[in-house]
């Protein structure tokens, strides 16, 4: 509350004292300036509580960890003589272990990047992350650079198609370093939208480190998605912390940023893409264009696309019937590549183990 009395002291002035167009305009930024910096700060407030959250939705199911790690130095820096300028960017990543695990035996490890410009890894997946500790895996979820919660710092570290694949593979990376129970033979790589993009530019440039992927709803092509998107999403992405300039402005930097431009450099990595008609927030035709362009290379891999399924953009990730039995499928898919100890058998088996 006490952080809200700066803000009502400058509307009081604004509204008693005339003011010249010089000041006003200075007093606005100001104001801008301390909301910009609260936003963040409320965003630390709020993964703080999250964290939480995660123990007591999950803490029975497995051993939960948040460790510290670095990725590559920034792609851009606005201030390359500063101080630490070129230094690993540092950031946080959750690691979940299933309880019931006998430590003389290899277990499989998911890297399982989240989605949103701007987000980060919530219990939003809390029952995904308890489905794959049912079964034995073993998860990691990197907050790279440009995730919020972490201060305003972080978040202006974003590089969204770029070095943020980086961070989800040094996540996979320390995983294999520190526990020595890992089959470095059986890691998988799944996420969904953004999480998608990052999955597919990881396959593409580390095809030796991900033995099966999945990819739902996949950010495929932000040259398409910068013309169907309005002025604030491509404010993210034009900010000069950012790329710095629109998709007009830089055809290249936005082509190498996004899957469908980069399917040369996808081999042979076991992969399965979902997508669905009715998504409110990847358009369809990004994701068709993807597939389209993946066959027209004469690659190798699976998807389906799903007609008006409810939930949208979030179709496969809700708690209903339906949508479990389509995570059954993917499910399916990285058994055959993982060999998880404990796979599902049915939809049925799935909800009586998770849900009852």
């Amino acid at each position: 509350m006490k952080n809200l009395v700066p803000l009502f002291i400058l509307l009081i002035t604004f509204s008693l004292h005339p003011q010249t167009d010089t000041t006003l305009s200075q007093q606005i930024e100001s104001l801008k300036k301390y909301n910009e910096n609260l936003e963040h700060r409320l965003d630390v407030l709020e993964k703080t509580i999250d964290d939480v959250l995660w123990f007591q939705r999950v803490g029975d199911a497995a051993f939960i960890d948040k460790v510290y790690m670095t990725g590559p130095p920034k792609w851009k820096e606005l201030n390359p003589t500063g101080q630490g300028a070129g230094n690993p960017v540092k950031f946080w990543s959750y690691v979940f272990i299933p309880k019931d695990l006998d430590y003389n035996n290899k277990y499989p490890l998911i890297v399982l990047p989240h989605g949103g410009v701007h987000s980060n890894f919530s219990t939003y997946y809390t029952h995904i992350i308890r489905e794959l500790m049912a079964q034995q895996y073993i998860v990691v979820a990197a907050e790279y650079r440009g995730s919020t919660g972490y201060g305003k710092s972080h978040y202006q570290k974003i590089d969204y198609g770029g070095l943020e694949y980086e961070d989800v593979d040094s996540s996979r990376k320390y995983m294999l370093d520190n526990y020595e129970f890992i089959d470095p033979e059986r890691v998988g790589i799944i996420g969904w939208s953004h999480g998608g993009l990052i999955t597919l530019m990881n396959i593409f440039n580390h095809p030796e480190n991900y033995k099966v992927a999945f990819a739902g709803v996949p950010v495929s092509d932000l040259i398409a998605r910068m013309g169907y998107k309005d002025q604030n999403y491509r404010d993210l992405y034009e900010v000069e912390y950012h790329i710095g300039q629109s998709a007009e402005e830089n055809v290249e930097e936005y082509k190498r940023r996004s899957p469908v431009w980069n399917v040369d450099k996808f081999e042979n990595t076991p992969l399965l893409i979902h997508t669905n008609t009715n998504d409110e927030d990847v358009n369809v035709l990004e994701v068709e264009a993807l597939i389209r362009a993946l066959e027209a290379a004469d690659k190798n891999f699976e998807y389906e696309i799903f007609e008006d399924m409810p939930g949208g953009h979030s179709f496969d990730r809700q708690d209903t019937k339906l949508a479990v039995s389509i995570r059954l499928k993917i499910y399916n898919f990285l058994e055959n590549y993982l060999n998880p100890p404990n796979p599902f058998k049915s939809v049925e088996d799935l909800r009586n183990r998770i849900y009852r």
